[in-house]
């Protein structure tokens, strides 16, 4: 038995009616590099069985505390079902990427049973006219509630059932279940009254890691070495949010992103990104005349794991405002741009504390959040006090080929999660991809709010085009003005 952590359990009390909290992707792989070149759904089912150890969040599902006392336990779940968290689908003809995305984000927009493991996934075949994909491939949908992962824990889950082989050797012992007895309800209450002694002291806690955090925002600010971003644009994606989803994305190889940041000294990776996505959101605004004259912004999730918790599950996670620079028309000028507002947006969340949010959400009742979350939405606080325009994670995926059933992973997109006020999310991660490394930009959102989820995947596509062939142009400048120096 496990307690969640009050950053674990906001993912909880915020999920309402057309809000599941839950995050997601989609790998496609090629069967042919399997034995007999065929996957068949018994050997995924079979393979999955034997990883169960590996994660406790397949076997575990939530117990509340009586009366919402406390934050909820995860316990073991003695009746596990395999094959209901496991299913198997097909596309409908003619089987191409748009009917996988509308079949993701028709699956993506329902909500997990509450009663039991937060997690489901759906084998699907039948993608016969995807471009790029060999031909008899297949796809694996997956989610997982957001309660039990965060971005970098789901790297570990979605290495629970992946090999780095092509013909990994038999695991020579797989442990025997016992799952643990529930608690009784005594229990719960007598730990929910001790954890509530505790929250005076929290609360002074939170207050003491305040008052430094004040005055070190306040000093940056004096300084110049950052500002806090204010006021926000209202968009589309800021508006009522329903039920529906639409999902999309475009890959990019490594080295060209790697082009994009090194034309600006001291960029990185995520600064290009960011430059690709503030582009795309800039076109896409503005081909619906809608661009504001401000900048937007997104939020970005940092991991605020130290060494020690590396292995820890569950949510640990901070956030920083970064503006996207979407008033800049020149590509060049937008990266330079973003790469001092990201630079500053990292002073400026060093200077508030990055585990200040998970501090706070220990210390609050959850009924509060849950009360304060509905409100929002009730009320439109959450349309007209808009705290960004979009949020982009970065998850990182492994450095190597990986492997299903013997069968090769030839794709991956990730699935983000939509909240009120918020309604487009984009993931980032990498993959090797024909022994290359591979960026992908994935955009979930309302379906309402964006109508014409392809026409936002060309305009990331011309984004990054713009931003490469500058930053090839800045390139072979700056490398013939060398030469005529040399000369």
């Amino acid at each position: 038995m496990q307690q969640l952590t009050g950053m674990d359990a906001m993912f909880l009390h915020t999920e309402m009616d057309g809000f599941p909290m839950h995050i997601g992707g989609i790998s496609i792989y090629d069967q042919s590099t399997a034995k007999g070149g065929k996957v068949r759904f018994k050997d995924i089912l079979s393979t999955f069985e034997k990883r169960l150890h590996r994660s406790p969040i397949f076997r575990r599902k939530l117990q509340k505390v009586p009366m919402g006392l406390d934050q909820p336990y995860w316990v073991d779940d003695d009746k596990f079902d395999i094959e209901y968290h496991i299913r198997h689908i097909a596309l409908p003809k003619p089987g191409d990427w748009r009917q996988l995305c509308i079949q993701a984000a028709r699956l993506h927009a329902q909500p997990l049973d509450m009663n039991r493991p937060l997690w489901q996934a759906y084998v699907i075949e039948g993608l016969n006219n995807v471009d790029g994909v060999p031909p008899g491939s297949f796809a694996l949908y997956i989610k997982v509630h957001h309660a039990a992962m965060d971005g970098a824990t789901g790297v570990q889950f979605f290495g629970a059932f992946n090999d780095m082989e092509l013909n990994p050797k038999p695991e020579k012992h797989i442990p025997v279940w016992n799952p643990e007895p529930r608690p009784g309800k005594g229990g719960m209450l007598r730990r929910a009254y001790v954890n509530n002694l505790k929250k005076p002291w929290q609360m002074v806690k939170l207050a003491g890691e305040a008052m430094p955090a004040r005055k070190r925002l306040k000093a940056g600010k004096d300084e110049g070495r950052f500002r806090s971003i204010e006021d926000k644009e209202t968009t589309r994606f800021n508006r009522d949010i329903s039920q529906h989803r639409v999902v999309e994305s475009r890959r990019f190889p490594f080295e060209d992103i790697r082009t994009i940041k090194n034309a600006i000294e001291g960029a990185t990776v995520n600064d290009a990104v960011l430059a690709i996505i503030g582009g795309a959101m800039r076109t896409y605004l503005d081909a619906h005349g809608e661009l504001p004259e401000n900048s937007l912004v997104t939020s970005c999730p940092i991991d605020v794991r130290d060494e020690s918790e590396r292995e820890a599950g569950g949510n640990m996670v901070g956030m920083m405002n970064v503006a996207l620079r979407t008033d800049i028309a020149d590509p060049m000028q937008r990266l330079i741009a973003v790469h001092e507002e990201a630079s500053q947006a990292k002073a400026y969340a060093e200077a508030m504390g990055p585990r200040i949010g998970m501090d706070t959400a220990d210390t609050v009742p959850g009924g509060i959040i849950s009360s304060v979350m509905r409100l929002a939405v009730a009320s439109g606080l959450a349309q007209k006090n808009v705290m960004t325009n979009t949020v982009v994670t970065n998850v990182p995926g492994s450095p190597f080929q990986l492997y299903l059933c013997g069968a090769k992973l030839v794709d991956s997109i990730g699935i983000g999660v939509l909240a009120p006020g918020v309604g487009l999310f984009h993931t980032v991660n990498s993959m090797v991809m024909n022994k290359k490394g591979t960026i992908i930009i994935s955009a979930l959102a309302c379906r309402d709010l964006m109508p014409d989820p392809e026409f936002y995947a060309e305009c990331l596509q011309g984004s990054f085009d713009e931003l490469f062939a500058a930053a090839t142009a800045a390139d072979t400048g700056n490398k013939a003005a060398a030469g005529k120096k040399r000369a």
